[in-house]
């Protein structure tokens, strides 16, 4: 997209946070904005934070309800037409070992931070393709999904598929003149740590009583402003970027990581006969920076 004025964005978990800077900036650049999020408080609130004349719409949504999805995608192109940019941003975290976690604890996780992505992608993906403008898809993943941590395994799965399901997007939509990006943030001021309140009954059993009581240890307000996410997400799209990455301290693991995975690569010759039965296996365009 090479420009965003008066394009239609849809923002999942757009209330607080990532979310909300995110939507804040799009409406500054000239943008009609839908922030859709599960807690109508939230919302209430956070349409406080926009100027008058912004073009604001909120829509209280649970992004693991398929059909609640689709109210939602036709309740704002009702409001204001067309939809041009998906942001995939609403999601929960879970910390703790993975030999605590139970079946609730791992099914409520993929609900909302895979199933959501999945349900944002199938239910605004064919509006997109349908006016054929083109348009923009941003999921949010974490630098969790780059550089994995301890204690926080049920996290980390979601947001490698979370990379992995954009990556594969934009192997398939160029064509299409849509882009596709994950967003990978490091530490910001947000409120996942609160997540658990949001916790519906049918995922009560969890095995993170107890961890769940240290969530929140950090002095947040060293973490990054959301608006400057947010910027870095605009710079994204008009740029086309694949990865969407927010902090200059991970570069030297990103390059620890690289390094790990070219080292454990065999030495030896390629089968010229491999190479040209699976050339689509062997590399792939996205990777080149795009133009």
């Amino acid at each position: 997209m090479k420009t965003v004025k008066d394009k239609v964005a849809f923002i999942t978990g757009g209330a607080s946070g990532i979310g909300l800077g995110i939507a804040r900036t799009f409406a500054d650049a000239g943008m009609k904005v839908v922030i859709a999020d599960l807690r109508q408080d939230h919302l209430e609130q956070a349409l406080k934070c926009f100027s008058d004349g912004q073009a604001l719409h909120g829509i209280q949504v649970d992004v693991s309800d398929r059909r609640a999805m689709a109210r939602a995608a036709d309740e704002t192109e009702g409001v204001f037409g067309k939809i041009h940019v998906l942001v995939n941003n609403a999601g929960i975290g879970i910390g703790g070992p993975l030999k605590l976690a139970t079946y609730d604890d791992w099914d409520w996780i993929m609900a909302v931070n895979v199933g959501g992505v999945i349900n944002g992608v199938q239910t605004f993906l064919p509006r997109i393709l349908a006016h054929g403008e083109g348009g923009h898809i941003v999921s949010t993943a974490s630098m969790a999904a780059m550089l994995p941590c301890p204690g926080a395994g049920l996290y980390i799965t979601t947001k490698f598929a979370v990379v992995g399901l954009s990556e594969s997007l934009r192997s398939e939509l160029g064509p299409d003149n849509i882009g596709v990006s994950v967003l990978c943030p490091g530490p910001t001021q947000s409120n996942i740590a609160d997540c658990g309140k949001n916790r519906p009954p049918q995922f009560a059993n969890s095995g993170y009583a107890e961890t769940d009581k240290n969530r929140g240890r950090f002095d947040i307000s060293i973490f990054m402003d959301p608006m400057k996410v947010g910027a870095r997400v605009l710079e994204g799209i008009l740029g086309n970027q694949l990865y969407i990455f927010t902090h200059p301290e991970f570069r030297e693991g990103i390059r620890a990581r690289c390094e790990a995975i070219m080292a454990a690569v065999p030495e030896g010759e390629s089968d010229p006969k491999l190479v040209a039965a699976v050339p689509f296996l062997l590399s792939n365009p996205i990777y080149k920076k795009a133009s």
